[in-house]
């Protein structure tokens, strides 16, 4: 018999104790039987980083010189043909631009800090924050070092015109695979800031991100009758309100926006979300890779959240990829000048990110739309090869359609282009309106109109 179409924003109501719930429902094919093409649910946006870049060829400079790039596509535009290290991540049609440097300035020593310069540390922060590192505290030898503003997963997932009026249960999720670190503090350990001197701690174990997901949110019918019991408790304030003087009212206003903030939260969990199995342990970094975007995957589909980073490898990784022949860490494989050893780890980079990427291609939507559909993942690692710290053709991949707004499969050449152009187009593709970005000789109005949709 035909399906009478319901309404996507359709909730299960009842009462609970003389008070009235209505629970959110995830996406229903219902909601779009003999009815036009639903709008899209909101975009998506994350981080996929990996560390010390790619293997050094001639483009990254003259010590470099003597090697093939295998990363670069010899045409420009939709359709090229990948390389040898893209390979991986082809059936995903990645987009790329080649060619991206910091643009930034570089404080003059003395009076500044020396070794600013450092792409370990320059080429990350521009990377990841369109700005240089913060000249204050900045101590080279000891690789003392602070971002001066958010990277560019918070500076998204805490934008006003990111979740608007739709708040997730978290603003953004920050994951890992590789537990190896070149020191055990600061910068070397997570690449998620929320500014100066504040590093949001990576999840590093499936089986925690497991239980912080899916223990807490297992009872939907419990989370809407504390949603419901908010409804009562902001009805009674606001009848209080009447009988309280200007400063008590503005107290009691600002407790009830924290209020009616935490109950939306609570209702948009509220849609059932089924947990999947719990996760196995495992050091196999490939696999565990699977295990973690799986995961995050569920999150994403449920509305969890719509932000996240994922840190295959920490900045300086020492990482040993003896699975691929590599016997010592990849920091020391790097400055040893083993170019095999670095051309098959980064090729191993690639098939973790094709890993991932199909884990999210893998969740598709009533419409049709895959996560990855709805995503935007910005790939990028800390500089452009790890030999000699070369800031020069730094990597940086668009991938995922964005609703729409990103163009999938597009190659753009642009040798010594200033990378925050790459961030305008980003953060427009996600709808932020961005009139300039990047800082301190990195400002930039320009995106590429040749992947913006």
């Amino acid at each position: 018999m035909p399906v009478k179409p319901i309404s996507r924003r359709h909730m299960l109501r009842g009462v609970v104790g003389g008070a009235s719930v209505a629970l959110a429902i995830p996406a229903l094919e219902a909601m779009t039987v003999g009815t036009a093409r639903a709008a899209p649910l909101p975009p998506i946006f994350g981080v996929f980083y990996w560390a010390n870049g790619l293997p050094w060829h001639a483009g990254h400079g003259a010590e470099q010189a003597g090697q093939p790039d295998y990363w670069t596509p010899a045409s420009t535009g939709s359709g090229y043909a990948g390389t040898q290290l893209l390979a991986p991540i082809m059936p995903f049609q990645p987009t790329l631009v080649t060619g991206l440097t910091p643009h930034t300035d570089v404080p003059p020593s003395p009076p500044a800090a020396p070794g600013q310069e450092d792409g370990h540390m320059r080429g990350f922060m521009v990377a990841l924050t369109g700005d240089r590192i913060r000249p204050e505290g900045f101590d080279h030898p000891s690789h003392t070092l602070t971002a001066l503003r958010p990277s560019l997963d918070q500076y998204v997932a805490k934008h006003e015109q990111f979740y608007g009026a739709q708040p997730a249960l978290y603003n953004s999720l920050v994951l890992g695979a590789s537990t190896a670190r070149f020191h055990n503090y600061g910068h070397w350990n997570d690449i998620s800031y929320n500014g100066p001197d504040s590093l949001n701690a990576t999840i590093l174990d499936p089986q925690q991100l497991y239980n912080m997901l899916f223990t807490s949110a297992a009872d939907p019918a419990a989370l809407g009758r504390r949603a419901s019991l908010l409804d009562a408790v902001k009805d009674d304030a606001k009848s209080l309100a009447g009988k309280l003087g200007s400063k008590d009212k503005q107290r009691l206003a600002a407790h009830l926006e924290n209020l009616d903030s935490i109950q939306k939260r609570l209702q948009f969990i509220g849609a059932a979300c089924a947990a999947p199995a719990a996760p196995g342990a495992t050091d196999d970094q490939l696999a565990k890779t699977g295990i973690m975007a799986e995961l995050l995957g569920v999150a994403l589909a449920c509305g969890m959240t719509r932000a996240f980073s994922f840190m295959l490898d920490s900045p300086a990784s020492t990482h040993v990829y003896s699975n691929v022949g590599a016997n010592n860490d990849m920091h020391s494989t790097c400055h040893a000048g083993s170019w095999q050893n670095v051309y098959d780890i980064t090729n191993y980079h690639m098939q973790c990110l094709a890993e991932f990427l199909g884990k999210l291609e893998a969740h598709v939507d009533p419409n049709g739309d895959s996560l990855l559909d709805r995503s935007l993942v910005f790939g990028v690692s800390e500089y452009g090869e790890g030999f000699k710290h070369g800031v020069a053709e730094m990597p940086c991949l668009m991938l995922g359609g964005c609703n729409g707004h990103i163009k999938r499969g597009v190659h753009v050449r642009d040798p010594g282009g200033n990378y925050s152009k790459a961030h305008v187009t980003m953060l427009r593709a996600v709808g932020i309106d961005t009139p300039t970005f990047g800082f301190n000789g990195g400002e930039t109005s320009e995106d590429f109109g040749d992947i913006l949709a």
